[in-house]
């Protein structure tokens, strides 16, 4: 096609959208609010995920191992007189523990399941307890005047603490799998964790991921709607001259081109009226959030942004082509050709 012939045609899209005015104010309107309302929902989303990935990281899993402590402590040794004394000879202790009685014997070995924990997939960090450090950690979660109570441990029995990994997830979707592999380790004695918050965080990001779907899937066939509602009384505006335009010849490629590029038009002018919009809006609320919360833990919107400006350009050029492309086909194959033989 001539570059003459491409300028005459976008001139017909832009004079077309002038023209009908009245119609494509209304349509932009429509589509302002529907990308609005799909701006609102993935800045929502975005701040519900972050938040939900700070309570991802506070859902800490504590894996204890099966240290001296644990064979001290558990009932699952057995350290009567007649095991005092291993096949191998290997001769227990004071408290008739004896080395083979459990598994992690020093803090290398310790660190060594740790790092063995943490090339699990979806396990994000990990970190080493001591048991003096989760001795001291228990201390400092009582109430004020309670951490005399401990005191006896140190002074006549010892640390009764294991040494323990702290464990973060990357997803919590993957909770109940990950906690399984951990437990299939050698030296791993129990897991405790929230089972029934992994749950629940999990529920919450499949709910708002579904509910984003619906959103833009319908808003999306509104606008669809709307545009081709635009494009229809343009086409029926001009049915005379397009009946003319096939009399001589003009194939149907050449009679749509300037009804997309009203189409596209109106998606362009309403992506970039939705983007402004929206920043007021959002810049409104949060600043209300803030001052009455007094939390700035809040997605910026210079960060959304460009990506928001991309995802209206892309839904207003998408429905203008579809939209257009819909009508001005289903015209020229039912109606077109009417008009053609006259």
């Amino acid at each position: 096609m001539k570059l003459g012939s491409v300028k005459y045609l976008v001139g017909e899209g832009v004079k077309n959208t002038w023209v009908n005015r009245l119609m494509s104010l209304a349509s932009v309107g429509v589509l302002v609010a529907c990308m609005v309302v799909i701006g609102l929902a993935l800045l929502i989303s975005e701040n519900v995920a972050k938040a939900i990935g700070a309570l991802e990281q506070q859902n800490v899993v504590m894996v204890y191992m099966e240290d001296y402590n644990w064979a001290l402590y558990s009932d699952k040794t057995d350290t009567s007189s007649d095991a005092a004394v291993s096949e191998n000879g290997e001769e227990a202790d004071a408290n008739g523990i004896k080395s083979s009685d459990y598994t992690i014997h020093n803090d290398e070995e310790a660190k060594a399941l740790c790092d063995k924990i943490a090339k699990l997939d979806n396990v994000a960090s990990v970190t080493y307890v001591s048991s003096d450090e989760g001795l001291a950690s228990v201390k400092e979660s009582m109430l004020e005047g309670q951490e005399e109570y401990f005191d006896f441990l140190d002074e006549e029995y010892g640390n009764p603490m294991s040494c323990a990994a702290k464990v973060t997830m990357k997803d919590m979707s993957l909770f109940s799998e990950t906690i399984d592999k951990i437990e299939q380790m050698e030296g791993v004695d129990v897991i405790q964790s929230q089972d029934d918050l992994a749950e629940k965080i999990t529920a919450v990001k499949n709910g708002i991921y579904v509910a984003g779907i619906w959103i833009i899937a319908i808003l999306m066939i509104i606008a669809l709607v709307i545009v081709s509602n635009t494009i229809r009384v343009t086409m029926y505006n001009r049915k005379l001259e397009i009946s003319i335009m096939k009399a001589v010849g003009a194939t149907d490629s050449f009679i749509r081109i300037p009804f997309i590029v009203e189409g596209m038009l109106i998606g362009v002018i309403s992506a970039l009226i939705a983007e402004g919009l929206l920043y007021f809006c959002y810049r409104v609320a949060t600043e209300t959030i803030i001052s009455t919360l007094g939390t700035t833990d809040i997605v910026k919107y210079g960060d959304m942004a460009w990506i928001l400006l991309l995802v209206f350009l892309a839904i207003g050029i998408f429905a203008g082509i579809i939209g257009s492309v819909i009508i001005i086909s289903k015209y020229l194959r039912k109606e077109g050709s009417e008009f053609a033989a006259i």
